[in-house]
Parts: structure tokens; sequence; C-alpha cells
């Protein structure tokens, strides 16, 4: 088959997950070989469906999914499961396959040398970061040497050096590739077209042109539509008052008068919805524990992992309120590992003072029950500081970022990743911590929300300990200090 020739095609698909929860409806598109595409559309709104309607995990209510016959495809999925952390590396490559097999050592480390991992087999997949983790995910898709690869939020928890080698990675690859991403730059660097999720009208719309091309002819769209309800709007309401107006002059005007009614309807029905894509979160605060005075947080020490082996450093770090600190470090050498010690007491170099609370966001979600719903989470952290639940603020806050009624009773392991990450930080909101923890916090979420995450870790007056690899965001955040555990 030819390069440019059609290997997968949606054909009037309609799926969804229940009659409260569609998805897509009457959805036709075509991908063609050798394509490098983005996959856009709000968080929640689908775009992880229909990688599973590609792989054939998901199946179409109405409608098919066509593949051409041989064509093999592998998927990078944002997270490894659960079930899979207890793995060793190699038993985590033999699941990639149907069947056994066999001297599959060399191929393991030939994968892992390409996404620049190096670990031994018979590693246990949990004690790997979540940079280390990301590639891993990657190298389990490679190895299976796909016509068609799926990678769902790849560049999750890379440092640096890691984006720049998948970058080119996938500047090199001349197969099929389709990409969920939210780091704007990483995208533009190889896409060549988009398929959009409109969370509106539940269709896929087709773009050419790399990715901030698209989103400006995405945004010169919004734009046309928002001008044509306002032109639409101004003509209603002077019909309404023409109606009104012959209405009471009786006789026949009253017929001008149903004429300029029916036109009024025809006009309400030409006017477009507001895309819900674009809607972003509300600005917000993140309350510090206002009582506190004195060193909130004192770090004498830490591990650092090098090679696989923990060595212990030295150093003199206080936090005090309105004291924020940025921590940095290359994939793997212990990052994750210092923030979650120091947010559960068990680092031995670092101290807590009495009484603080602490507000940690974990890269994994992990600090959230994935049985309870986003209500009884959100419930909790209120009464946690409260003692009693304001349901109107609650839900004023769960508002703000977007959990609407239809999300609020859902199970918080049924949501996508970026949903859970915008109730993590509804959580944190309502919590009131004196100390802010934040492992990764752009992890998963749509673009459009994070100079409003900025602005609100800028902002924010208590103690701040944060691990971002994405230089744009930390930017806009003011830092006062650097621990650099590289150093």
């Amino acid at each position: 088959m030819a390069q440019g020739d059609t290997i997968i095609r949606f054909e009037n698909v309609s799926f969804g997950y229940g009659h409260n929860k569609p998805i897509l409806e009457d959805v036709s598109f075509p991908i063609r070989r050798g394509a490098k595409l983005t996959l856009m559309g709000q968080n929640g709104a689908g775009k992880s469906t229909i990688f599973g309607l590609i792989t054939g995990a998901h199946h179409p209510e109405d409608g098919k999914v066509h593949v051409v016959q041989g064509i093999s495809i592998a998927l990078s999925r944002q997270v490894i499961p659960r079930a899979d952390l207890g793995l060793t590396v190699r038993e985590f490559f033999e699941k990639c396959f149907s069947k056994k097999v066999y001297d599959i050592d060399p191929k393991i480390e030939a994968v892992l040398e390409v996404v620049n991992l190096h670990a031994p087999l018979t590693r246990v997949v949990k004690s790997f970061s979540g940079g280390q983790q990301a590639r891993l995910l990657l190298a389990s898709a490679l190895i299976q040497d796909p016509d068609v690869l799926l990678l769902d939020e790849p560049t999750n928890n890379l440092d640096k050096a890691g984006i720049a080698h998948l970058k080119q990675f996938l500047l090199d690859y001349k197969k099929t590739c389709i990409v969920i991403s939210h780091d704007a730059e990483f995208l533009n660097s190889f896409t060549e077209g988009v398929l959009y999720l409109n969370i509106y009208n539940r269709k896929i719309e087709q773009y050419v042109g790399n990715y901030f091309d698209v989103v400006k002819q995405i945004s010169a769209q919004i734009e046309k539509e928002n001008a044509k309800n306002a032109q639409l709007a101004k003509e209603i309401q002077a019909n309404k008052d023409k109606a009104n107006f012959f209405a009471m002059k009786g006789g026949q005007m009253r017929m001008v008068a149903k004429r300029m009614r029916d036109k009024v309807e025809e006009m309400e029905e030409a006017k477009v919805d507001v895309r819900k894509e674009d809607r972003t979160i509300r600005p917000f605060t993140i309350p510090s524990q206002p009582e506190l005075t004195g060193e909130i947080l004192n770090i004498s020490s830490f591990t650092v992992f090098r090679n696989h082996k923990p060595t212990e450093r030295k150093t003199k770090v206080s936090l005090k309120r309105k004291h924020h600190l940025l921590l940095s470090g290359p994939n793997g050498i212990g990052k994750s590992t210092l923030l979650e010690s120091i947010a559960t007491g068990k680092e031995k170099g670092s101290t807590i003072a009495p009484g603080v609370r602490v507000g940690y966001y974990r890269q994994d979600f992990s600090t959230l029950n994935f049985e309870d719903t986003v209500y009884q989470s959100l419930a909790r952290a209120i009464q946690s500081v409260d003692g009693r639940l304001d349901e109107e603020r609650m839900r004023s806050v769960a508002a703000s970022f977007l959990i609407t009624s239809d999300v609020i009773y859902t199970k918080i392991g049924s949501l996508s990743e970026g949903q859970k990450g915008l109730v993590a930080f509804a959580q944190l909101v309502l919590e009131r911590p004196g100390l802010l923890i934040l492992d990764e916090p752009t992890n998963h979420i749509n673009f459009r929300h994070l100079p409003v995450i900025a602005k609100a870790l800028d902002q924010y007056e208590g103690a701040m300990i944060l691990v971002s690899h994405v230089p744009e965001f930390v930017k806009q955040i003011r830092i006062d200090d650097l621990l650099n555990l590289e150093k």
C-alpha cells in the first residue's frame, strides 16, 4: 500500500458511555498511511476513547471503524495500569505480546536504548520515577514495531532531555503516528494535521497544517461564530420590538407581528452554540492556612539516586510563609520520592512544623480515592478544615474548575486524567494548606488552563515546593529558592 493511502476509516461512528455521556455522533474521517496527527479536545471530551475505538478496546454503537487488514496498532497509554506496577521490566514487556516472544531480552534492551532509559530487566516497574515510567510506556509501544503508533500524553513527567529525545524520534519516524498532548511546543515540532474532537456537537473536525496554524484557524472560526451570534442577537431583539409594536395595533397588524415572531424563531435556531472546548477554568486562589508564623518546613538532608543507588546529600532549606521553592533535577534522581517522603513525614532530613496542613498534588493523583465520587472527595476536603459541609461553597469551587452537575456524582476513577487534575486543584482550594507540595501539576491539564493555574500558584501565600519540567509554566510563578538535586 502506498504512502498516503487510507489505512483507518471511521464511518458514521456513534459511541457513548450510556445515554448520559455521549462521545461521538455519526462521525466519519480517514487516517492515511504515514500521517503525523494531533488529536485535540477538552479534558473529558473523549480523546482516549477515540484511541480505544481504533485499537478495538471499544466498539461503536452505530457505524464502523475500518482498519486495513494486516495493519498493526500499538498504544502508549497516559499511565501504567496499577495492576502492572508490581511487574519486572521483563514481565512488563512480555505482556505487550499475545504470544510468547523468545529471546526477548535483546529486543527490550534495544528499545530502552531508543527511549534513553537504562535499567536492569529484573527491576520492578513501580520503583521507577514518573518520567522513567513515561519512557517505559513509550518503549512498550515501540517494541511492537506497529504500523500505527498511538501516543496518549507521551511528554507527561518527561524532563527536557526526554522531550527532546522523543521529539527527534517522531521527526524521524516513517510510519503513522497520532498523538494526544497538551504540550503546544512539542506538538508543533512534528504535527502535519489535527483531528479536533468538538465536545458540543460530538464531531471530529479535520485541519491541515502545523499545530499553531490549526489553533489560529480554530480561533478564527470561533470569532466568526461569535460575530454571527452577536449580529443575530441584534436582529432578533429588533424583530421582537417590532412584533410587540404591531401586536399592540390590533387588526391585520397582528398577522405582521406573527410573521415577525416566526422570523425570530428561525434566527434563534440559526445561532451557533459557543464551543465548550474553549471554556477555561475561572481564576482562583488557593487560600493559605492563616495562623502560621515562623518556620513551616526545614530540610537538612535528602537522598538522590545515581545508577539506581541511593546517596544522601546535605542541604540547608528553611521555608516560611510566602516562600516558594523549585525542586529540579533529571528523571529518576528522586524528586517525587523526596516530595512524597516530606508530605508523609517519612523524610528523616525534613521537619514540618506542628499544626501545618499539607496540600499534596501527586502526579499520579493517588491522594484521591478513585472509588469516591467527586462530591464525596470535595465534601471530605471541606469538612476536614471547617468541620462541616458548606455545600454552596463546595459547589461554587467545583464549578470554577468545570466540575458541573453531570460530573460531580461521577466516580473519580471514571474521570479522564485531566479531570482528575482539576478535582485535585479544587480539593487544594478547599483544604487551605499551609504547605503546598506540587509534583508535575501541568500533566494532563488542558493548555488553556495552565496560565490560570500558574497565577494561582504565583499568588499563593503559604510555603510551596514545586516540581515541573515545563519552563514556560515555571516562568509565570514567583520562585524564591532553587534546590537542584543533581548538584
